[in-house]
């Protein structure tokens, strides 16, 4: 029966679902950790008001795709259209991306669209990709097939980085930091391309009743998803963790960079031997985190590396070393990947097979109502924070290192609220329900 409600693929098919983790990753290592983040806090903007701005940008990316992600998931599952929505935003991304080359320093506004426009794109494709899994994974192997796939991102996101540390090591200046915004561009098409030439999307296209649109029929959905979304407790409750936990990863996602350039003073070439390190590391706990979810449930493995995430995040608050980063770097990198690929996991654990893109939208709008709090949060702490410590007389690059550990301890209040959430979910209980109602409906 389950190999009917989740069709087993073909490696080829699986191959072109991993590389497209190892294509988007690109995207993460580059703009959101090495390199443009840095580069707009410092260039573009400059100051404490550098990190606010980067803050309000994610803030206003994932409210858009907070809004769209419900529907589109929903037009997507009636009209068997994932990969045509993951082509589409997928293509705005790396377009927005490359066109990043042209933001310089002052260009805040054109810094903050461009931005803008390729993280909705980013972050909407996720929602069909991720919804994608469950159509190539048996229940048994969910975990072990989104693990693997975190793992090869992750290398991607390694690969890309040791193309571009040359080019920044031995041509400095702002001009190749725009040019390695390009290339991350070309590198994301390039390796996207498998998922639509070798991916078979499994399911059936509905036909619109007569006086319908797609839109009305996604509003209708949603509603509907919604009074069914009322039978999966289990599911709620997770995704009220989520709300919680998520925002703590995504904070220290996104100001990574802008930690280590205030706080332990690192240049461009620095940050990215970082993010490198975060991203090898983020392979072997992708991996690691994989085989414990399935063979010790997707909770349990949740709570380790949470648990793990706010150590890393307390022990980061208090070291004061270039290299006591890297290391914690390297730590935060195995927890992250664990917490991020056995959530999605998870949704997939407790979603009902035919509804996939739409409750994988609902687990994005959690996620992307997560990363416009979170971000809006930390970045509005470290600016305030910089700014109180200046008016008590306090140097100016003091008060903002001063502002950033403030903002830092956010992190850790996030996780641990999520921590205390997910206590409450029993998934066995959720795994269950999600199995009848597949077979009753």
């Amino acid at each position: 029966m389950s190999a009917v409600m989740k069709p087993l693929s073909t490696n080829r098919e699986r191959w072109a679902w991993y590389l497209y983790d190892f294509a988007n990753s690109s995207y993460a290592a580059v703009v959101l950790l090495a390199v443009y983040s840095a580069y707009f806090k410092n260039e573009v903007v400059g100051g404490a008001e550098g990190t606010r701005l980067w803050g309000l940008s994610i803030s206003i990316a994932m409210i858009v795709v907070a809004i769209l992600s419900p529907f589109l998931g929903a037009i997507a599952d009636f009209s068997a259209s994932k990969k045509r929505f993951l082509l589409i935003f997928t293509s705005i991304t790396c377009a927005f991306t490359s066109l990043l080359f042209f933001v310089q320093k002052g260009d805040i506004v054109m810094g903050m669209i461009f931005f803008i426009l390729a993280e909705i794109g980013y972050r909407s494709a996720q929602v069909f990709y991720n919804a994608l899994l469950t159509e190539i994974a048996a229940p048994a192997e969910i975990g072990r097939v989104s693990g693997t796939g975190w793992a090869i991102g992750s290398a991607g996101g390694v690969v890309i980085l040791l193309i571009i540390l040359p080019l920044i090591v031995f041509i400095k200046g702002a001009f190749i930091v725009r040019v390695s915004l390009v290339i991350t561009g070309l590198f994301f098409a390039v390796f996207a391309v498998p998922i639509f030439l070798w991916l078979r999307e499994r399911g059936r296209a509905q036909q619109l009743p007569a006086g319908e649109t797609y839109f009305s029929m996604a509003l209708q959905q949603v509603k509907s998803t919604i009074r069914t979304a009322r039978q999966f407790r289990e599911f709620l409750k997770f995704m009220l963790a989520v709300l919680l936990y998520d925002d703590g990863i995504i904070m220290a996602l996104d100001f990574a960079a802008i930690i280590g350039a205030v706080l332990f003073g690192m240049n461009q070439t620095m940050l990215i031997v970082f993010v490198i390190i975060v991203q090898v590391t983020n392979v072997v706990g992708a991996y690691f985190f994989g085989i414990l979810a399935d063979r010790y449930g997707c909770k349990r493995t949740l709570t380790l590396s949470i648990s793990m995430m706010i150590l890393v995040v307390i022990w980061l608050y208090f070291n004061q070393t270039q290299t006591g980063f890297l290391i914690i770097g390297a730590f935060a990198g195995i927890a992250m990947a664990g917490v991020q690929s056995v959530s999605r996991t998870m949704v997939g654990a407790l979603t009902p097979p035919a509804q996939s893109g739409e409750f994988y939208g609902f687990f994005s709008i959690v996620g992307r109502t997560s990363s416009f709090i979170g971000p809006a949060v930390y970045g509005w702490l470290a600016a305030e924070a910089a700014l109180w410590y200046e008016r008590q007389g306090v140097a100016v690059t003091s008060a903002e290192q001063m502002g950033q550990r403030i903002a830092i301890l956010s992190i850790a209040v996030f996780l641990a609220a999520g921590l205390f959430m997910l206590r409450f979910v029993n998934e066995e209980r959720g795994r269950a329900t999600a199995a009848a109602y597949a077979t009753t409906n």
